[in-house]
């Protein structure tokens, strides 16, 4: 171990004060540890959240099997420390390491962060600080790492802008190791303390990735508060940045010995991407958009990787991932293939992101008895025309007649998913859920002689970037509390059960997702004043986010609240998504009229 003298002070002084200390020391089954001295570049992959989630993150996992599985880099992990945790290392003066080695985080070439949700912004300032690391990506020098952020919130990469380096756009797989290659050449060959060659190390990665979005090369451009683009300072650096796209997702391994957690994550299983994209278009959803073009993995390659995944790990549950596994266009070969390898192994095969069409109904006979407990769906909405409207192409039939079928094999419950709010949005589609969960529930009644427990849980709306939906406005929140409050008035059945998203956390995360630059400001004042940890409910204080928000002069009103004119520069227009912007805007006005018909 290279920083023996570190781990046993955290160890002997710091974990015996912490909850679930065996989050914050490593060691586990198929860790990698490799000595710094024999390769040229280390890694570190920061997830900005608690150890449970990141750990339960599929991408890490892969992401992590690929950098090391080159002898010539390492790649360890990091996660956002408890409150206890970091409490605990500022009072002793002691740095964020991690797990493998116990290295700070400034002592590595790269620091490579997931962003998977707007609220865990504060983490990341939490985790840079800690690690010795400037908040501020104009004050690193050489010495520093290189600071780099993927992940579904880089689809709007402004409110963090100050505090990354690089941001990269697309899928990471081919992005990461070019990016950490080129950045360790440029390292080797400057001065560590020379704030200048950073700053043309990365005009010079920006210029030559496609890919990379150096924040710092771009000033964005006010007429008032009215964001209007962001222009690049250089004439080397392009005005728009072009995702990373695996063509062969298949010649991509998967990781074959993956992590084994110490301590229970939100997932303890073995989990296989089996597709990547979505051969849907429902226009609230990003990941479609962002995900494309829809590519998948052949049914050996998967089958492959799941025996010597139970081999290396013991799991014995494999979930099968990707946006709408049901769309999997092998998919009964595929599961009976994983059936017949691992069920005699005593592995249970899960199988989420069922999507409402005729392969529903054959769902119940290719999962064994043994695990035909629940099923969950995701209508979204619960009218065939509104479903119309926000194009997602099922209908009520299909999903009864799937419900019926699974009751007949043995399911004895069913989770639903819906959205509040949605441009257009009626009262009549409020009754819908709960006419909707009522009918599955009486489904049950009548296959299995009693009321099925349906649980109808129902998000907020959050217009997100590069969506048909993004230039809509987002609900008030007096809206959603008596959308939810009138939810919960109209059950009849016990056997039904309405559970709503925070409202303020929905808020938040809108005005997050929705902000430019000048959002920056907000989550550094939210962090100073004591934000953490804000996904986790019994954490967050809201008003200590709005009060920040107003202290930096943003109007939420305006920015939340107020729809997008299809002519508005957006602040994340010049991070370009397959398909592109003229796509989106034909989509939105198609929408328009829709509603305009469905309002008649």
């Amino acid at each position: 171990m290279l920083n023996e003298r570190l781990k046993n002070r955290i160890t002997s002084t710091i974990l015996p004060q912490v909850q679930t200390p065996a989050q914050y020391v490593g060691g586990e089954l198929n860790m990698v540890r490799k000595d710094h001295r024999q390769v040229q570049g280390k890694l570190c992959m920061a997830f900005p959240d608690t150890y449970s989630i990141g750990m339960s993150h599929h991408g890490l996992q892969v992401l992590y099997t690929l950098m090391n599985n080159r002898s010539d880099w390492v790649c360890e992990r990091a996660f956002t420390p408890w409150v206890d945790m970091e409490d605990r290392l500022r009072e002793a003066g002691l740095p964020l390491y991690s797990l493998e080695t116990f290295t700070p985080l400034n002592a590595f070439d790269v620091l490579g962060f997931t962003l998977q949700y707007e609220i865990g912004a504060t983490n990341v300032l939490t985790m840079l600080d800690l690690g010795g690391i400037a908040l501020h990506a104009e004050e690193r020098t050489m010495a520093d790492p290189l600071v780099i952020a993927g992940g579904p919130c880089a689809q709007n990469p402004e409110p963090l802008a100050p505090f990354v380096d690089l941001f990269v756009s697309g899928d990471g797989e081919p992005a990461l190791p070019e990016i950490c290659d080129r950045w360790l050449a440029r390292r080797q060959a400057s001065p560590q303390g020379d704030r200048q060659a950073r700053t043309e190390a990365l005009a010079s990665l920006a210029a030559e990735l496609p890919f990379a979005y150096a924040p710092r090369f771009f000033q964005p451009q006010y007429d008032g508060q009215h964001y209007q683009g962001n222009q690049p300072t250089r004439d080397t650096i392009a005005e728009t940045v072009q995702p990373s796209v695996i063509r062969d997702l298949d010649g991509i391994p998967l990781p074959a010995r993956p992590i084994v957690p110490y301590v229970e994550c939100i997932h303890d299983r073995v989990a296989i991407e089996i597709m990547r994209g979505c051969p849907w278009q429902c226009r609230f959803c990003q990941s479609t958009v962002i995900k494309r073009p829809l590519r998948t993995r052949r049914v050996e390659t998967i089958v492959e990787a799941a025996l010597a995944s139970y081999e290396a790990t013991g799991y014995n549950e494999l979930s099968i991932l990707s946006l709408s596994t049901s769309d999997y266009p092998h998919f009964e070969e595929l599961v009976g293939e994983l059936r017949r390898e691992l069920v005699p192994l005593g592995v249970n095969i899960s199988i989420p992101s069922l999507r409402v069409n005729d392969t529903l109904k054959s769902i119940p006979k290719l999962i064994p008895p043994s695990r035909r407990s629940g099923l969950t769906l995701a209508p979204e909405v619960a009218r065939d025309d509104m479903r119309q409207q926000i194009r997602k192409k099922i209908s009520n039939a299909d999903l009864y007649d799937g419900c019926r079928e699974a009751f007949r094999a043995g399911f004895q419950h069913v989770k639903l998913y819906f959205m509040c709010g949605l441009p257009g949005e009626r009262q009549s589609d409020l009754d819908g859920i709960i006419e909707m969960a009522e009918t599955i529930s009486r489904i049950g009644k009548e296959v299995r002689g009693r009321f099925a427990r349906v649980v109808a849980s129902v998000s907020n709306f959050v217009p997100k970037a590069h969506t048909p939906y993004q230039w809509n406005a987002m609900q008030s929140r007096d809206y959603f509390h008596e959308a939810h409050a009138y939810l919960r008035r109209k059950v009849r059945l016990r056997s039904v059960q309405i559970k709503c998203h925070d409202v303020e956390t929905s808020l938040l995360e809108g005005a997050i997702s929705r902000g430019d630059r000048r959002m920056a400001q907000a989550i550094e004042l939210a962090w100073r004043r004591g934000a953490r940890l804000d996904s986790w409910s019994e954490r967050l204080d809201a008003s200590l986010w709005w009060e920040a928000i107003a202290d930096a002069g943003i109007d939420v009103q305006q920015l939340v609240h107020t729809s997008y004119q299809l002519t508005d520069r957006l602040p994340w227009d010049h991070v370009n998504v397959k398909m592109g912007r003229a796509f989106l805007e034909k989509e939105q006005t198609r929408s328009v009229t829709q509603l305009d018909a469905m309002a008649v």
